[in-house]
């Protein structure tokens, strides 16, 4: 097996937020490919109804600060109320940072959400919240339950085949895997920035020295292989294997993953509305890949962690990125006429504290926070939800981690309640509590 280091950021725990990717050597021609595809199978032997929705999720990775994007109080102190200004947007009444000018003009298009609210404020357990609706009761960096893309990877598999369900950009983000579903839901990722110039994905090419004739010569004899652990194995395991490495050939050599992967081949100027850098390269990618049949894909926007110079950092680094990237491409779906099939969401693992502290940052705040929606058939252009006089906790429609994700969920069709056996064979639904955001549907 292969490491593929991507891209990564820290947090104030010390920890690194890059993740490490085990993908197929390049030696046997990526051929474990296979085990990304184990959700196709399984999602056809359940019958499962097949949907083309799809969802992109901005993962602002470190937490961003509610108070300095979408639940600004101008008539806060100014310890609480910070240095930015509100401005207006293009739905009357409704205003947001003065550094969403982009997303100001376009809030016809989205929802925010702005009474989330939960109990941990530590970055590993926040996100493991976020990103399943469990909250662990220790601060960890991967999975005790599955994320909700590989939960979709599962439930639905890929809108079409020979492409993965559940990809991650540039790199997944902690929490981002399957736990007890298997490594065949964890969520393929490149392994490489979209925005270098070089820019390809190692398990869609073969290596230089294997022609396609010997590919197919290494296909056999790993059919051989598997088939003769299937003789010896009496309990079944290795059953169906020869369909999941089949698909893994079809990907390696399927035009249409590697035309998707190709992000060479949009307009350049679309490539810089979007923005010439990670964050918007990511979020591009994430389009064509939704368009061409991908189910999920999370654009990992680490970062936000601002306990220091928290509205400079906003102000110049943070904010101009993804204004730019995520309006590009609420724009940009809406323009191909995806906005209806395709969701987008963005969030972090919790919100910022109210107060500011004594080094101009804010700190973690789990007690409010703000999730934006766009597209997927939800109802547009709403302010859902309101917190107290400074930002501290909802005072209405308060919503959980596990209703923003039951919102997403409905958008793609998938029974919430549903369960799985974990590895003790005890049945765990897909989210134990929660219900659908009335407002969006």
């Amino acid at each position: 097996m292969l490491e593929i280091h991507g891209p990564g950021y820290r947090t104030c725990d010390g920890r690194s937020r890059r993740s490490f990717l085990k993908v197929g050597a390049l030696a046997l021609g990526g051929l474990t490919l296979a085990d990304h595809l184990r959700q196709k199978a399984r999602a056809e032997e359940q019958n499962q109804p097949t949907r083309d929705t799809a969802v992109i999720l901005f993962w602002l990775g470190g937490g961003p600060s509610h108070l300095d994007t979408y639940d600004l109080k101008p008539q806060a102190p100014a310890e609480f109320r910070g240095e930015f200004r509100e401005i207006p947007t293009n739905v009357p009444g409704t205003r947001i940072s003065e550094h969403l000018p982009l997303q100001a003009r376009l809030m016809d298009k989205m929802s925010v959400v702005r009474s989330v609210t939960h109990t941990n404020a530590g970055h590993g357990m926040g996100s493991h919240w976020m990103l399943t609706g469990y909250v662990p009761t220790i601060e960890i960096n991967d999975n005790l339950n599955p994320s909700c893309g590989s939960i979709v990877a599962q439930m639905r598999g890929s809108n079409t085949p020979r492409m993965p369900a559940y990809v991650c950009l540039p790199n997944p983000p902690p929490s981002a895997n399957a736990a007890y579903l298997g490594v065949a839901y964890n969520p393929f990722s490149p392994g490489n920035d979209p925005n270098n110039a070089n820019f390809e994905v190692r398990d869609l090419r073969l290596s230089p020295q294997f022609d396609l004739g010997r590919f197919r010569n290494r296909r056999e004899l790993l059919r051989g292989i598997d088939n003769l652990r299937r003789d010896v194995d009496l309990a079944g395991v290795p059953d169906g294997y020869d369909r999941f490495y089949r698909d893994a050939f079809e990907i390696v050599t399927s035009e249409g993953a590697r035309r998707a992967f190709n992000i060479h081949q949009e307009d350049p100027r679309w490539r810089d509305r979007y923005g010439r850098d990670s964050w918007g390269q990511s979020a591009l990618l994430a389009r064509r890949l939704v368009e061409a049949g991908v189910t999920y894909v999370t654009v990992n926007l680490g970062g936000w962690d601002t306990h220091n110079n928290n509205f400079n950092e906003l102000r110049t680094r943070l904010l101009p990125r993804y204004d730019r990237a995520l309006s590009a491409l609420i724009e940009d779906l809406h323009q191909r006429g995806l906005s209806e099939r395709v969701l987008v969401m963005t969030y972090g693992e919790f919100g910022r504290t109210p107060r500011i502290n004594p080094t101009a940052g804010r700190d973690h705040w789990p007690g409010a926070m703000s999730v934006v929606y766009a597209g997927g058939g939800l109802k547009m252009g709403q302010m859902i939800g309101t917190t107290d006089a400074r930002a501290e906790y909802p005072t209405s429609r308060a919503a959980s981690p596990q209703d923003a994700l039951a919102t997403m969920y409905h958008v793609l069709g998938i029974n919430y309640r549903h369960e799985f056996m974990d590895a003790g064979q005890r049945p765990i639904p897909i989210l134990n509590e929660g219900r659908v955001i009335e407002e969006l549907v």
